[in-house]
C-alpha cells in the first residue's frame, strides 16, 4: 500500500495538496499536526493498532517499527510505583501497559481524535490512565513531578523546538529521573521516503534542517515533520542538564517482515530506521 492510501482520508479531510521544505514556526507546527493526527488516527489505527497492541487488554510498549518492546529492553528500568509521563502517547497503549506493571503514568498528545481512540480502547477493560491534550513545548505540569518520561515515536519528531521539548523534560523530572525516546534515524532524512529501492538512494542533504511540509490548495500547511541530526540530539538533551547514557540503533529482526511507511526489512538490513536515546537528570 503507497503512502498516498494509508493517508487517503487525512489527505482528503485536509485537502493535502503538495509537499515542500520550509521553515515553519511553533505555532503552526503544532496546528498543523494537531489536525493532521485528528484526521489520521482511524486510519492509522486500521494500519498499526495491532501491531502496537492499542487493543489488548494491557495495552503494550512497543519502541519502534522494529519491534523492540519495552519488556524485553528494559530502557525506562524498574517502573513499578513510578510516576511517568509519555509524551506523544496517540491511543496510549504504552501508558497502559506501564499502568498494568505497577507504574502511575500520564499520557499526553496533542491530537484529541489520538486520545479519544486510547479512551475507547481502555472502555474495553484493563488498566485506566489519565489522559491530558497538550503540546510538548509546553508540559502542563509542576517542576520535579515525575520519576520517568518517554515518548515512542510520539511528539519530539514533530515539534519546530525540539530543544525546548528536552529542557521541559528536564524540568518536570525529578532528581535522577530518566528519559527515553524513540525517533526515526536523523540519516533516514537523506533517503526518499520508501520503502522499496527507490528508498535506497541518498537524494536529501543530512545537514538540511528545513522541515518537511505538506500543504493544502492555499499553501496551509497540513503536516509537518522536522529532521535534526545525531549532532542535534545530543546537544539538546545535553543542552538541557541532562546526561546522555546511550543511543540505541535496533537492527532490523529476521523475524519481521512487516513495511511500516519507509521502514521495511530491505532498508533495515543497510541502515537504521530508529535511534532510541536514552538519559538522566543528574541527582541532587
Amino acid at each position: 500500500m503507497s503512502d498516498d492510501q494509508r493517508h487517503a482520508q487525512a489527505n482528503a479531510l485536509l485537502g493535502t495538496a503538495a509537499t515542500t521544505r520550509t521553515r515553519i514556526d511553533s505555532r503552526d507546527s503544532e496546528r498543523a499536526n494537531r489536525r493532521w493526527w485528528d484526521a489520521d488516527a482511524e486510519q492509522y489505527h486500521q494500519t498499526h493498532a495491532d501491531f502496537l497492541g492499542v487493543d489488548s487488554p494491557g495495552g503494550e510498549f512497543v519502541w519502534c517499527p522494529e519491534g523492540l518492546h519495552e519488556g524485553d529492553m528494559g530502557f525506562l528500568g524498574d517502573v513499578s510505583g513510578k510516576t511517568i509521563l509519555e509524551i506523544g502517547c496517540g491511543s496510549a497503549p504504552c501508558s497502559r501497559w506501564l499502568a498494568g506493571h505497577g507504574a502511575f503514568p500520564v499520557g499526553l498528545d496533542v491530537s484529541m481524535g489520538m486520545l479519544e481512540r486510547g479512551v475507547a480502547a481502555m472502555d474495553q477493560g484493563g488498566p485506566r490512565v489519565p489522559l491530558v491534550q497538550a503540546g510538548a513545548e509546553a508540559l502542563p505540569f509542576a517542576d520535579a513531578s515525575f520519576d520517568l518520561a518517554c515518548s515512542a515515536f510520539g511528539g519530539v519528531p514533530f515539534v519546530a523546538d525540539s530543544a525546548l521539548v528536552m529542557r521541559e523534560v528536564a524540568r518536570v523530572l525529578r532528581p535522577g529521573g530518566r528519559w527515553v525516546f524513540s525517533v526515526n534515524h536523523p540519516m533516514r532524512w537523506i533517503f526518499p521516503d520508501d520503502p522499496g529501492q527507490a528508498g535506497l538512494t541518498a537524494t536529501i542533504p543530512y545537514f538540511d534542517r528545513t522541515p518537511y511540509v505538506e500543504v493544502d490548495g492555499d499553501g496551509v500547511p497540513t503536516y509537518v515533520e522536522h529532521h535534526r541530526t545525531i549532532g542535534d540530539r545530543v546537544r539538546e538533551i545535553v543542552g538541557a542538564g541532562l546526561h546522555l547514557v546511550d543511543i540505541v540503533e535496533p537492527d532490523w529482526p529476521e523475524w519481521l517482515d512487516r513495511e511500516w511507511g519507509q521502514w521495511s526489512p530491505l532498508r533495515g538490513q543497510i541502515f537504521p530506521g530508529t535511534a532510541i536515546f536514552i538519559a538522566e537528570k543528574p541527582p541532587r
